[in-house]
């Protein structure tokens, strides 16, 4: 379903058969309740037929296949003429970064004051606005909902943490952003504070 080398997911679409698209296609994330392992995940998203469609995907799929951790991951080896395996070199890539305190996704808590790292299950809203888009993070601290703006590269790019963020200088509930025009109309009446994210460096 993730194609970690492009960035993209794969979804059924009604009108083309398959779409192919980024994380910041994603317009709202939900898990849903039941199995907690493996976890699963209501997505709605913006194709490129132009309509919204909806679809699932494990906590795997979302949180950790960026890394390029999947065994069945190659690359053709022009010097041997073989298919060679991918995903260790690439996950010993993505371990020593985290080690050395980077983290693939990161995001401003209002609440706490302070950076954060987390996984893209924790985003719950994704909006564009021009350049920009803002992103609604449950903190996985305080459980609290922050909103970020952020550029498509930091929603996207794993290990790309925008050097500063706009944050919206309020505490959300975790269900008062209901619908993504709701999310859209507060973000275009909303103040945001310039926060830098240090996390690691």
């Amino acid at each position: 379903m993730h194609d970690p080398l492009t960035g993209r997911y794969r979804f059924p679409c009604p009108s083309r058969g398959d779409t192919r698209i980024p994380l910041s296609s994603f317009r709202s994330v939900t898990r849903l309740p039941g199995t907690a392992h493996p976890a699963a995940y209501h997505v709605a998203f913006e194709c490129g037929c132009g309509a919204d469609h909806v679809g699932l995907v494990s906590q795997d799929e979302l949180d950790w296949a960026h890394l390029a951790t999947a065994p069945e991951l190659t690359f053709r080896n022009l010097m041997t003429d073989r298919d060679d395996p991918l995903a260790v070199e690439l996950a010993d890539a993505a371990a020593s970064r985290i080690g050395a305190g980077e983290w693939p996704w990161s995001f401003f808590c209002y609440l706490e004051g302070r950076p954060r790292p987390v996984t893209p299950s924790a985003f719950t809203l994704i909006v564009p606005g021009g350049r920009l888009f803002g992103v609604a993070v449950e903190c996985p601290v305080c459980d609290s909902v922050s909103v970020n703006v952020v550029t498509q590269a930091h929603v996207d790019v794993p290990f790309w943490n925008d050097a500063t963020v706009g944050v919206v200088a309020h505490v959300y509930e975790r269900d008062a952003a209901r619908t993504i025009e709701e999310f859209r109309s507060e973000l275009a009446s909303s103040r945001f504070d310039e926060r830098r994210l240090h996390l690691g460096r």
